[in-house]
C-alpha cells in the first residue's frame, strides 16, 4: 500500500472508532510507530482534525465526516458475501437491517458494479451440510439485535426461556457478556440472576425478550474465550467416545470440528472423543450415522440412542400373517428377538 492509499485508510480508521492507540494503527497497517506519528502529523497538516489524548490514543474531532466512501469491486463483493451469511446463519432481527444496509449500499455504486453484483448473486448459493439441494432453515427468533445492544450498553434483559430439559416457561433477569454461534445456533452466554451463575441461553429458545433499561455493572474479570475453555475443560461439556466407520470421517470432522478433542485409528474404524452441551442433541446427531456409528461411552448416551433405534424399529416392524408366525419366509432368516437387537444396535 502507498502512503497515499494509507493517509486515506487511515483516517477512515479512525472514522470508524472513538480513540486508537499508536500501536494499534501500528498493528493494524504493519508499520512501525514512528511511521504512525509522521502520518499523523501529514494529516493534520493536510486539514484533517485529528485529536490526540496522551497514553490514550487519536481520534477526529468530533462531528468531522468523510464523505461517502467508493467500494471496489472486491470490497463490494465481500460485503455481498456477507450478507449471503447473516441471511442464512443469523436471525430475522439481523436479517432485516441486513437487507437494508446492501440497499443502500448497491444504490450508491456505479451501474457496472451493480451489475457485476447482480451477477455474483445468480451465483451463488448457500446450501445444508451435506445436501447439495437444501438450503439452510433459517432461525426464526428475533432476539440477536436486542442482545447485541444490551451486550454494547450493558443493560439487563427480561427473556422468557424454554430450557431444553424443562417444559414449563421460565422468567429470567439476565446480564448479556457473551454472544457464540454453535451446533447450528446463537448462543447468549450472560449472568442469571435467578440461577446466580453464567448460563447458555440458545436464542431459539427465547420466548420474549425485552430490555429493562437497567444499567449493569461488574463482571470486569469475565473473558468469553476463558469461559469456553473453562467450560470445555470442567465437566459444562458431556464427554463422549464414538466409533466410526473411516469413511464417514470426513463428515464427522466437519461438522464437529470445534469439539472433536481426539482421534484415534484402529483396524475397525476411528474412535472419536467428542464434546458436547446435550447428549440429546448429540445422540440425534449419531443416530444418523445409523449403523456405521457405535457409542462406547458414557452408557447414558448409548441408552439414548437405543430407545431411539426402538421407537423407530417399532414404527417399521411388519408382523407376519399368523400362520406363518413360526415360518421363516423361504430364503430368508427367521426374525428371532436376539436379530431384531442387532438391526436396532448402531
Amino acid at each position: 500500500m502507498n502512503r497515499v492509499d494509507r493517509l486515506m485508510a487511515m483516517v477512515v480508521h479512525l472514522q470508524g472508532r472513538r480513540l486508537v492507540r499508536a500501536e494499534d494503527i501500528a498493528a493494524h497497517f504493519e508499520i512501525s510507530v514512528r511511521t504512525v506519528y509522521r502520518d499523523i502529523v501529514a494529516l493534520g497538516e493536510a486539514g484533517i482534525p485529528i485529536m490526540g489524548e496522551a497514553g490514550v490514543g487519536y481520534g477526529l474531532a468530533k462531528g468531522y465526516h468523510l464523505p461517502p466512501v467508493m467500494f471496489t469491486a472486491e470490497e463490494a463483493s465481500a460485503l455481498f458475501m456477507g450478507g449471503k451469511l447473516v441471511d442464512y446463519l443469523t436471525d430475522a432481527s439481523l436479517r432485516k437491517q441486513m437487507e437494508s444496509a446492501l440497499l443502500k449500499i448497491r444504490s450508491v455504486l456505479p451501474r457496472d458494479r451493480q451489475d457485476y453484483l447482480d451477477r455474483l448473486e445468480r451465483s451463488t448459493a448457500v446450501v445444508a451440510r451435506g445436501h447439495a439441494l437444501a438450503p439452510i432453515p433459517r432461525l426464526s427468533s428475533h432476539a440477536l439485535i436486542p442482545i447485541q445492544r444490551s451486550l454494547a450498553e450493558r443493560r439487563v434483559l427480561a427473556i422468557e426461556y424454554h430450557g431444553a430439559q424443562r417444559r414449563e416457561v421460565t422468567m429470567r433477569e439476565v446480564e448479556p457478556l457473551g454472544l457464540v454461534y454453535y451446533s447450528d445456533n446463537w448462543h447468549l452466554i450472560a449472568y442469571c440472576r435467578l440461577r446466580r451463575d453464567v448460563r447458555d441461553f440458545r436464542t431459539d429458545r427465547i420466548c420474549r425478550i425485552e430490555s429493562r433499561g437497567e444499567v449493569f455493572s461488574g463482571h470486569a474479570e469475565f473473558s468469553l474465550k476463558r469461559y469456553l475453555e473453562t467450560a470445555a475443560r470442567g465437566g459444562k461439556f458431556e464427554a463422549a467416545q464414538v466409533k466410526f466407520h473411516t469413511e464417514t470421517m470426513e463428515r464427522v470432522r466437519r461438522e464437529w470440528h470445534c469439539r472433536l478433542v481426539e482421534e484415534q485409528t484402529q483396524a475397525d474404524g476411528v474412535v472419536v472423543t467428542l464434546l458436547a452441551y446435550s447428549l440429546e442433541w448429540l445422540a440425534d446427531w449419531i443416530f444418523s450415522f445409523g449403523s456405521k456409528a457405535e457409542v462406547l461411552a458414557p452408557k447414558r448416551l448409548a441408552e439414548l440412542i437405543a430407545a431411539e433405534a426402538e421407537n423407530v424399529g417399532a414404527k417399521y416392524r411388519i408382523v407376519p400373517p399368523s400362520g406363518l408366525r413360526r415360518q421363516a419366509v423361504k430364503g430368508l432368516p427367521s426374525l428371532t428377538q436376539e436379530s431384531l437387537n442387532r438391526s436396532a444396535r448402531l
